[in-house]
């Protein structure tokens, strides 16, 4: 097969102050004709940088100081920028990571999209915003043509993505670069894109490089896979081979630290100790060695090549790893699948008596018209009459797409939203109707753990003065007792008492979550309210986050309100899950019921959206599923609020709406007509006859 895109010994350094940081060093690959490569490893590993080289869009004080970049058979890293421009957004796309940010949102879409066709095509400027409305349309926009004239902000998460895909795609080029295009959206809206990634790949017969941490999200997509560490590839060969027989300690521990490798068991996870290595002074020797459980001298003293016994799979290692005992299925770091013969029965844990009782909770946002009168004019349904219970000692996962309500259910619980309905029970007392400073006595023990710890924390004040304001708040304890509590604190969540003098910016994305835990854990709360925690962090880090969070609840009997879009992650901490949509609550029951034998059709829909690390597993996925986004909360559906999107849907889902009942076991229930599990006291027969 022909080569499309080459680089050879690739080096890409960043002047700074203090040094030089060498992000991209001897890095050689290529990518074939109509051929998807994955390119994998934890951030700061080099992955971006390599694509920002190839695009040369390299940040300031960035440069290519050696090695070449070719692209159908020129040396396109020798162009001077005027060629360069020719060759960006023509003949290479790239979708980049955040939609928001690199849209211009003074701009209409149609207008950011005809930008590259004006100049790069013989247009004119009508013909420029048709092709603007041809390609929105291509990537899925319903209505394209009415939604040229709309701007950024006023599209979602997944929309704006596509509206970043068309962009890269106006001028149909050779190669498409995707920079994580699926981190941080909801699992369906994740299908959908690397869905359409593919659809259009075959459509345009184009070549894709697809940049991810996440491990399930190439192994049904990308032919073969680059694991990247600290600047260098450490290990490259065709997608099957590198999952089924990983031989660089660095992938196997990428492997290992996967939550579904432990789901079913709760064994702790793997995590990958330290950090990866400063590239202004990287160590001697392999970079990896020093979070190595395989390293010995020879590791620390010499640089190991890549190669191997055959040039298909090549690794830098001089003890790799070679084959292990396999778990269930054959496959290294997938543990089980979510199937009811793989799944290992899991320990009922002792839960103590009801922590905290929602009964009938509701939540409306005004929606206003005007802007001196305000006049409201409708109102925004993220909440409409959920309950639920948490007991002491244990995690209630809580799961559904952005916009389901989760997060607004967390903020009501901790005080930051008030309920419009509904009983919010908390050590005999309804937080739902207490304010002042009652109110701030009551709700110190329960506390919220935000999903974007570093916009939580104030960047001008030092992690210990973060740690202390709120016993200053509270009024507890002096000076000296004050400052012995910060640093338990900081020992607990496993930072060092030197971190008090630091700021915000100066932790890592896992010691700023680790931060914000330690600030949650101030006040010794009975629940913590986790909001999707760990959903923009690395594996391994994320491994580490969740083992803290385990280990810390079985020291000080915490219970957690857990809120995330990723069922494995959920399945792994929670005894029991409930998954939300457009502000219902449409099924719980225990974390096993629920994942391995889903009863609502919504439920299984977002099962099967997530990525699993299994390239068989995501090959023989069905593109059957949910599809489309959510409805409008202003004017939510009839019935039953699923039935717009649900494939089971008929007359009765739209006039009657589904109570919660049990279904399969007495503690499993779901709100479907239609459910996929029998409900109880229906004989099984009825119930496959009704869906």
């Amino acid at each position: 097969m022909t080569a499309l895109l080459k680089i050879e010994d690739l080096r890409t350094h960043i002047r700074l102050k203090n040094g030089v940081v060498r992000a991209v060093d001897g890095v050689t690959l290529h990518v074939d004709e109509g051929e998807t490569l994955g390119v994998v490893g934890e951030s700061g590993c080099g992955k971006t940088m390599t694509a920002l080289s190839v695009m040369n869009l390299l940040p300031v004080g960035g440069h290519i100081v050696g090695g070449t970049v070719s692209l159908g058979g020129r040396v396109i890293s020798d162009f001077k920028p005027e060629a360069m421009r020719k060759v960006r957004g023509n003949e290479i796309g790239m979708i980049f990571q955040d939609p928001l940010s690199s849209l211009n949102p003074t701009h209409t879409v149609g207008r950011q999209i005809a930008e590259a066709v004006l100049l790069h095509r013989d247009a004119t400027k009508k013909e420029a915003i048709d092709r603007a409305a041809e390609v929105l349309d291509l990537v899925g926009m319903p209505r394209a043509k009415e939604r040229i004239d709309e701007y950024p902000h006023q599209f979602s998460g997944g929309m704006r993505q596509r509206v970043m895909i068309a962009m890269a795609l106006a001028c149909e080029p050779k190669l498409l670069i995707a920079d994580e295009p699926t981190t941080a959206l909801d699992v369906t809206i994740q299908k959908q894109i690397l869905e359409l990634i593919d659809d259009l790949k075959e459509r345009l017969r184009m070549s894709v490089i697809l940049v991810t941490h996440d491990l399930g999200v190439i192994a049904g997509r990308a032919d073969r896979v680059v694991v990247m560490y600290a600047g260098r590839v450490v290990e490259t060969t065709e997608t099957a081979a590198l999952y089924a027989n990983p031989r660089h300690p660095y992938t196997e521990a990428l492997f290992h630290a996967l939550p579904e490798t432990s789901a079913g068991s709760r064994e702790r996870l793997y995590s990958i100790p330290g950090a990866p290595p400063d590239l202004v002074s990287p160590p001697d020797g392999c970079r990896f060695a020093p979070r190595c459980r395989y390293a010995a001298d020879r590791c620390r003293e010499e640089d190991p090549a890549l190669s191997g016994e055959t040039t298909a799979h090549v690794y830098a290692c001089f003890y790799p790893v070679g084959e292990r005992e396999r778990a269930v299925g054959g496959k290294l770091g997938v543990a089980e699948t979510a199937s009811e013969e793989s799944a290992a029965p899991r320990e009922r844990v002792a839960l103590g008596e009801v922590v905290l009782s929602a009964q009938g909770l509701v939540k409306d946002f005004p929606v206003t018209s005007g802007a001196l009168l305000q006049r409201r004019i409708g109102s925004v349904s993220a909440v409409a009459g959920v309950s639920f219970e948490i007991r002491r000692g244990e995690t209630l996962g809580l799961v559904g797409e952005s916009g389901c309500g989760k997060t607004t259910i967390g903020r009501m619980l901790v005080g930051l939203e008030k309920p419009t309905a509904g009983v919010i029970r908390f050590g005999g007392k309804d937080l739902a109707r207490s304010s002042g400073r009652q109110y701030r006595r009551e709700r110190r023990e329960i506390q919220y753990m935000f999903q974007d710890s570093y916009a939580s924390l104030d960047p001008r004040m030092r992690a210990g003065t973060i740690l202390r304001e709120p016993l200053v708040v509270q009024r507890m304890g002096s000076r000296k007792e004050r400052l012995a509590r910060v640093k338990e604190m900081l020992g607990q969540v496993g930072l060092p008492e030197s971190a008090v003098e630091r700021y915000p910016h100066e932790f890592s994305g896992g010691q700023r979550q680790r931060l914000g835990f330690a600030r949650a854990l101030m006040l010794s709360p009975r629940l913590i309210i986790a909001d999707e925690p760990v959903s923009a962090l690395d594996v391994s880090i994320q491994a580490q986050v969740l083992n803290m969070m385990r280990d810390l609840q079985r020291e000080l009997g915490l219970t957690y309100l857990f809120i995330s879009h990723d069922l494995s992650v959920v399945r792994y901490l929670s005894n029991h899950i409930g998954v939300m949509y457009l502000g219902k609550l449409v099924e719980i029951g225990t974390a096993d019921e629920v994942y391995l034998r889903p009863a609502h059709p919504y439920t299984k829909g977002l099962i099967d959206s997530a990525p699993t690390a299994d390239p068989d597993t995501e090959r023989a996925k069905s593109r059957e599923g949910i599809s489309g986004e959510l409805p409008s909360a202003i004017h939510p559906p009839s019935g039953c609020r699923f039935r717009t999107r649900c494939p089971l849907a008929q007359e009765i889902c739209a006039a009657v709406e589904p109570e919660l009942r049990p279904h399969g076991v007495s503690d499993h229930l779901a709100a479907c007509h239609f459910a996929l599990q029998p409900a109880l006291g229906v004989p099984a027969a009825a119930a496959g006859q009704a869906s």
